[in-house]
């Protein structure tokens, strides 16, 4: 903003940023309910922002998104407060970038047990070199083992080691339980003040509230420039669709006025596109409000704009130029989406061409700015580049959702030439583990390429462990990793340089168990195939040939007959059948599907199933099996 520029005093728009699973999505709720956005008969769930199903599922924010509040009564003394809701995992990191530039200043939300992790860093260092405005929400202080004073000393630490300025390392500290819907102010440095340990009894009584958060919000949250009497400027950051209007763009009004009816120009890398604002909404709550007009500051949506996507700058037909376009992470992931050519292919999909396929990974691209995808040569198949494993999953699971039926490779890492030399992504890796589980995470750690860089042990038995480890060593990480921690261990990502290729890594030390035949398994076969191996299916299922049916105990595949059934003679064995005890199969997610296969197998992927396969379905059709794998070639 300018010196002496005029501000609109009536408007804060911030973000809120955090790790995963530290309250964002519930802090958000409870300032809905808190600044009357519903009224008293109206119901309300939990976890109001996550609209989606596989946000509610996975329990993670996947999709920024936009809500806003009135604070204080009807008056020209009232503030609208635009809030966006933005994820906390790295691998959607283009939707983080996108929505910062929404936005004047962030709520830091940090957890009083675990402090600032990966993804609260690689979030903050966008929004620090935007220069938004910090506000520091130590969250969940109530847990039996908080250290608020150590978490706030960490926070600065992380500041100074990102570069903060003095006026963002100023910034005010809110201790709140977001859960219980109360927050107070608290010294820059110190203890937490003793009115947030009071009992929960007293809490629940309604002494305490968010009031705090929601004063610190107008103070120190700098309101938007009023450039209403400039050229029209709309950055559109988001693409949205309506039953009624079709197709929304969201985005903010960075100078001029916009309303309905207005003619304007789209501006995009392609040639300038006319078009006729139908609608302007602002966001109030869960809703979209329409209005006759916004202006400079705004977080809108505008209809009318059908082929608009994030990234174009909207402008009035003799108005200013386009704006920068939103520029976001290099992807270090790819996969060959491919069409289904499986015995079972079309059976329980309803878009299963290479058309279909052609056209959603298309349409993906028009409201997901952190995803690529290139044709390959072959034309039934498609290469999508992604930041990380998750990022790749919430895109299949949503294609098989949307009854698609597909094949998907195994993930590899993208590889990128710099300076004549080709170098691959380096990731930061971030534990917190049990300390009697360090050495064996250490070793794994070991031999996947990496190397440990930092270790903080607590009081409460608990290490904090950083390591660096290329991307190609994390892809099926995450499996073993549960298994050494017993489930207990978290772990965090962010992309940490480009390095020179590090050597080559272990593949799978297991082989694979293939059926060999059509048909249907039987318990016979089953239950004398059990000692081979861990087995995929269960009785009764349908397999075919080139069908991965299990695990191997040993490094080698195996080809077997899983539909055998037991001959039958006229010579009765006494309770021979009834000695058939079979162990639950191991049912594979999508997700770990990935982690698992190897290079030579593909996952199908359809709206009632997940299976692993082969490339090649008949035996001659597969290359040997390699121990070690060169990634380099």
């Amino acid at each position: 903003m300018s010196e002496g520029s005029v501000r609109r005093t009536d408007l804060r728009n911030i973000a809120i940023i955090a790790h995963v699973d530290h309250g964002k999505t519930t802090l958000v709720d409870a300032m809905l309910k808190q600044a009357g956005t519903f009224k008293a008969h109206e119901a309300t769930a939990d976890r109001m922002m996550d609209k989606l199903d596989q946000e509610r599922e996975r329990g993670i924010t996947i999709m920024a998104k936009n809500t806003g509040i009135l604070l204080g009564p009807p008056g020209p003394d009232q503030v609208r407060v635009n809030i966006v809701d933005t994820p906390g995992h790295a691998d959607f990191g283009g939707e983080v970038e996108r929505t910062l530039h929404m936005v004047d200043g962030v709520l830091l939300l940090v957890d009083a047990a675990e402090g600032p992790l990966p993804q609260t860093r690689f979030v903050l260092k966008k929004a620090l070199g935007l220069k938004l405005v910090p506000i520091v929400v130590i969250n969940k202080v109530d847990r039996a083992d908080a250290r608020p004073a150590e978490v706030l000393q960490k926070v600065y630490d992380l500041f100074i080691d990102l570069g903060a300025d003095e006026h963002q390392l100023d910034f005010p500290v809110i201790y709140a339980v977001a859960r219980d819907g109360w927050a107070v102010r608290g010294p820059a440095m110190g203890a937490v003040p003793e009115v947030a340990l009071l009992p929960a009894a007293t809490q629940q009584h309604g002494k305490l509230d968010l009031g705090p958060l929601f004063d610190t919000i107008v103070e120190a949250i700098p309101p938007p420039e009023d450039c209403s009497n400039e050229p029209l400027q709309i950055l559109v950051n988001a693409i949205d669709y309506d039953d009624y209007v079709g197709r929304l763009a969201l985005g903010r009004v960075h100078a001029g006025k916009v309303e309905k009816k207005l003619e304007v120009v789209r501006l995009s890398d392609g040639a300038p596109d006319k078009g006729k604002v139908v609608g302007v909404y602002l966001f109030e709550g869960m809703k979209r409000i329409e209005v006759e007009r916004a202006r400079a500051g705004d977080l809108i949506c505008i209809a009318g704009l059908q082929d608009v996507v994030p990234g174009d700058t909207i402008v009035t037909p003799e108005g200013a130029g386009a704006l920068p376009r939103i520029s976001v992470g290099e992807p270090t992931l790819a996969m060959i989406f491919s069409v289904n050519d499986g015995p079972f292919a079309g059976r329980d999909g309803k878009y299963v061409t290479s058309r279909h396929l052609r056209d959603r990974l298309r349409r993906e691209l028009r409201g997901n700015v952190s995803i690529r995808v290139e044709d390959t040569d072959t034309p039934d198949k498609f290469k999508v580049l992604g930041r990380g494993e998750l990022q790749l999953a919430v895109l299949i699971e949503a294609m098989r959702r949307e009854s698609y039926e597909m094949c998907v490779s195994r993930p590899e890492v993208v590889v990128k030439e710099i300076e004549g030399a080709k170098k691959e992504p380096l990731e930061g890796l971030v534990v917190n583990i049990p300390e009697t589980a360090v050495g064996p995470v250490t070793e794994l750690v070991g031999k996947r390429g990496g190397r440990m860089v930092n270790m903080d042990a607590t009081i409460s038995g608990w290490t904090t462990v950083e390591y660096e480890i290329p991307t190609r060593g994390l892809i099926g990480f995450l499996g073993t990793f549960r298994t050494i921690t017993r489930g207990e261990g978290q772990m965090s990502t962010f992309l940490k340089d480009w390095v020179p290729f590090l050597g080559n890594i272990e593949a799978r030390a297991s082989g694979a168990m293939i059926s060999t035949d059509l048909g249907k398994t039987t318990p016979y076969a089953i239950f004398n195939l059990q000692p081979r191996g861990v087995m995929f299916v269960g009785p009764g299922e349908e397999v075919y040939e080139g069908m991965v049916v299990g695990e191997h105990a040993r490094d080698n595949d195996l080809d077997i007959n899983i539909i055998r059934e037991k001959k039958l003679t006229n010579v009765r064995a006494a309770g021979r059948d009834e000695n058939i005890i079979l162990t639950p199969a191991k049912r594979m997610r999508l997700e770990e599907a990935m982690e698992w296969i190897d290079m030579d197998e593909l996952i199908e992927v359809t709206p009632t199933a997940i299976r692993i396969r082969k490339r090649g379905l008949k035996p001659h059709d597969r290359p040997k099996k390699k121990k070690v794998e060169d990634e380099e070639e």
